[in-house]
C-alpha cells in the first residue's frame, strides 16, 4: 500500500485496528462537533503566496524551550499506545528521536517512564501530567520524570472530569487484561479516570514548581483570559488544545483559539497548538498565526498502527516534506512563528 498522505494512514488504521480500539482513538465528545471543526477550521484559512523569492535553500529547523528540533512538529501526549502497536510508547520514543523532534509522554502510557527513556536515550522528551486526588502518586511521577532526563513538564488543564465519548460508553471500553497503565500500576485503578482531582486550580502551578526545576507547559488553554493567567503564574509554555475534541464539545477549534492566545501572550512565553493538523500546510498556517510548534495526536497513533516505529517515522517524514514544500511555494525559506502572517488571509 502506497502511503502518500496522512489520510492513507488513517484509512489503514480504521481498517485493521479492532473496532473498539479505533473507536477509542477516533472518539470525540458528544456530537464530535469540536473534533471535526479542528480539521475544518484549517480549510477556511487561505494562503497569500509571494513570488520570485529565493527558496533554493530551506531551513525548517526551530527551537522549543531552547532545544533544537528538525522541524516544528512534535508528538502530542496520547494514552495506551500498545493498543496500536505491541511496543507501544517505546516505538513512539524511538521514532521521535530518529526524526529529531519532541515526544510528550502521557501519564497514561502502557510503558513505564523508565522503558520510554531507555528506548530512546538522548531524545527530547517532555512528560504530560494529570493531577490525581492521590497527590503523592502525581508528585512521584514528576520526580521520576525529572530524574530520568525528561526536559519539560506538561500539565493538562482541561480534564477535571472525562468528557462523554459515546462510542466508548457503548463499547464499555477498558484496557485489555494484559495491558496496564504502567506509570500508575499499584497506585489505583486508572482506566475509569475517576480519581482525577477536579479541585485543581491555578495555585497548583506553585505546588508543581516546588517539586521540580523542569519548565512547566500548560496544555488546554483556549482563551486570552486563561493565557494571561498562565503567564501570570509563571509557566514557560502554553499548548492551545481542546483535547482533540474529546472534552467540552462545541468549544473553539484550536487554530481559531490560537490567534487569541498568541495575541494575549505577546511573546512572553512560547505558544504551541495541537488538534486537526493533517498536512504540512496546516503546520505552516499554525506558525503564521502564532505557534512556535505544533503537536500531532491521532496521526501518530495511525502511524504506529501501520508499522510501529517505522510507520510513525513515515507520518512525520510526510509532514516534514509537505511543510518544506508549502514554505517554498508560499515564498518563505526559514521558520519564524507569527512573523509572516502577511503570507495568509483568513476566509
Amino acid at each position: 500500500m502506497s502511503m502518500v498522505c496522512l489520510s492513507d494512514f488513517e484509512d489503514y488504521a480504521k481498517k485493521y485496528l479492532p473496532k473498539i480500539v479505533w473507536d477509542y482513538f477516533a472518539a470525540g465528545a458528544d456530537d464530535c462537533t469540536t473534533r471535526d471543526e479542528n480539521i475544518l477550521a484549517y480549510k477556511r484559512i487561505r494562503f497569500r503566496p509571494r513570488m520570485l523569492r529565493d527558496v533554493s535553500v530551506m531551513d525548517i529547523r526551530t527551537k522549543i524551550l531552547g532545544s533544537e528540533i528538525s522541524f516544528p512538529v512534535g508528538i502530542a501526549p496520547t494514552g495506551f499506545h500498545q493498543l496500536a502497536w505491541p511496543d507501544g510508547e517505546k516505538s513512539t520514543a524511538r521514532a521521535a528521536r530518529a526524526m529529531d523532534t519532541c515526544y510528550i509522554a502521557s501519564t497514561y502510557s502502557t510503558c513505564t517512564l523508565e522503558e520510554i527513556s531507555a528506548a530512546a536515550p538522548g531524545g527530547l522528551r517532555w512528560f504530560q501530567l494529570y493531577i490525581h486526588r492521590n497527590r503523592a502518586a502525581s508528585q512521584h511521577l514528576v520526580r521520576r520524570a525529572e530524574a530520568l532526563g525528561f526536559q519539560g513538564l506538561v500539565l493538562t488543564a482541561d480534564l477535571p472530569y472525562t468528557g462523554k465519548r459515546r462510542d466508548d460508553v457503548r463499547n464499555g471500553f477498558r484496557l485489555p487484561p494484559h495491558m496496564k497503565v504502567k506509570n500508575l500500576e499499584g497506585a489505583f485503578e486508572v482506566c475509569k479516570m475517576s480519581l482525577l482531582d477536579p479541585s485543581v486550580t491555578w495555585n497548583d502551578i506553585y505546588w508543581l514548581r516546588s517539586l521540580t526545576r523542569l519548565p512547566i507547559i500548560i496544555k488546554g488553554i483556549l482563551t486570552r483570559e486563561d493565557a494571561e493567567l498562565a503567564v501570570k503564574h509563571g509557566v514557560q509554555g502554553i499548548i492551545v488544545s481542546n483535547h482533540g475534541g474529546r472534552q467540552l464539545d462545541e468549544g473553539p477549534a484550536t487554530i481559531d483559539a490560537l490567534v487569541e492566545v498568541a495575541e494575549a501572550v505577546r511573546g512572553r512565553v512560547e505558544v504551541y497548538v495541537d488538534g486537526g493538523i493533517r498536512k504540512g500546510s496546516d503546520v505552516l498556517k499554525a506558525l503564521a498565526l502564532g505557534a512556535k510548534c505544533v503537536f500531532i495526536g491521532r496521526p501518530a497513533l495511525w502511524g504506529l498502527a501501520y508499522k510501529g516505529e517505522e510507520g510513525l517515522q513515515d507520518v512525520l517524514r510526510i509532514l516534514q516534506d509537505e511543510f518544506r514544500l508549502s514554505m517554498a511555494l508560499a515564498g518563505k525559506y526559514f521558520v519564524s512563528n507569527g512573523c509572516y502572517r502577511y503570507f495568509f488571509m483568513q476566509a
